[in-house]
């Protein structure tokens, strides 16, 4: 089991969702970055647990423990490590599971690769928990991208059939993106969160959950990051997003949409704007040829419903080989939609990061 990725900045994640702690290694920050730690945590507190109706009760401080790597509050050039305690945890509630596999998780396609070794507890290394730890890389990422004026944000596009509006393809005044960032629950107008939440609260009564979308936004990106074919930016992107947990689709730009334009419509004409070369459109989502071309880089990426659900589901008991039922116990989130937005914007900021090192090398 390796949980590693990167070429320039290295990042390896560690832990189970109820060992003692998470954690993070980072190989390949610049030094000399100044980190502020209270911002970090602010950041953190978006994504972390238990702090409203329409997540799991299960309630963790997210407080990181940075080992190494910062000196007087600067990146110093050695690899940074840190830590994240469990302190709310309730293994008992998945017991069963090793021999009942979840449903749409990872429980019987881990039991099989690792022979049964794997942790249960939790889901182990294929919680969600494990985001955290990846925040905490993508968090100071962002602190970084920001100095050189290059700002992420993200917001829930929808939850079920409730839709908040798009992103304004061609960039958002930076004031929207803090906004949303500010916000208890993560969407660009207040009524479409109402309906979000509603949904939400409709699942969980149910003993159900529903999925939704999250759509990021990168502006300030300069022309040239990124390759073609294998190292494009957008293979790059996706291949990130899709090691966040329950990630099933990305899309950039006008995506699937596109399929059904014509190339008049989708074509996106280059004009001249302040000196610099820009287009009238961005159904490209501010990437071609695997290579940004200085628009916002605009993508989505679609997340399933939780599969721990609280209605009766159909299981096999793999140890007589028979099929059986199964009642999931434990905490769990009727939709990790909400949650998922900043882990969004992280991982955005580590490939943008990447991107930026492998076009100037050490010199950002």
């Amino acid at each position: 089991m390796a949980s590693y990725w990167g070429k320039h900045i290295h990042i390896s994640v560690f832990g189970q969702s109820h060992a003692p702690a998470i954690g993070v290694a980072v190989d390949g920050l610049p030094a000399g970055e100044a980190v502020d730690l209270d911002k970090l945590q602010t950041f953190l507190q978006r994504r972390a647990p238990g702090r409203d109706s329409t997540s799991t009760p299960r309630k963790e401080g997210d407080v990181p423990e940075i080992l190494c790597g910062l000196a007087e509050g600067r990146t110093c050039g050695a690899p940074l490590a840190a830590v994240i305690r469990n302190t709310n945890t309730r293994s008992k509630d998945y017991s069963e599971l090793r021999d009942k596999p979840r449903p749409a998780h990872a429980d019987y396609t881990a039991q099989v690769k690792y022979r049964g070794f794997q942790d249960v507890a939790g889901g182990g290394h294929f919680s969600g928990r494990l985001t955290a730890p990846l925040c905490v890389a993508g968090g100071i990422a962002l602190q970084i991208l920001a100095r050189r004026g290059i700002h992420i944000g993200a917001h829930i596009r929808s939850i079920a059939n409730a839709e908040d509006r798009p992103f304004q393809p061609l960039g958002e005044p930076l004031e929207v993106l803090d906004e949303v960032k500010r916000a208890s629950f993560p969407v660009l107008e207040a009524q479409a969160g109402e309906h979000m939440r509603a949904a939400i609260l409709q699942a969980r009564e149910a003993g159900d959950s529903v999925g939704g979308v999250v759509e990021c936004i990168v502006q300030g990106v300069p022309v040239g990051l990124g390759s073609p074919m294998f190292q494009g930016l957008e293979g790059q992107l996706a291949a990130a997003l899709f090691a966040i947990p329950a990630v099933k689709g990305v899309e950039f730009g006008a995506g699937f949409e596109a399929a059904r334009m014509k190339g008049s419509e989708h074509n996106d004409p280059f004009v001249m704007e302040g000196g610099a070369v820009r287009t009238q459109t961005n159904h490209a989502g501010g990437i071609l040829g695997g290579i940004s071309d200085g628009m916002p880089i605009l993508f989505r990426a679609a997340f399933k419903p939780t599969p721990s659900i609280a209605q009766t589901q159909r299981t096999v008991r793999l140890s007589t080989e028979s099929e059986t039922e199964l009642q999931i116990t434990g905490r769990h989130d009727p939709c990790i939609v909400p949650r998922a937005v900043p882990v969004v914007e992280a991982v955005a900021a580590l490939v943008l990061l990447d991107a930026l090192l492998d076009r100037n090398a050490d010199q950002i």
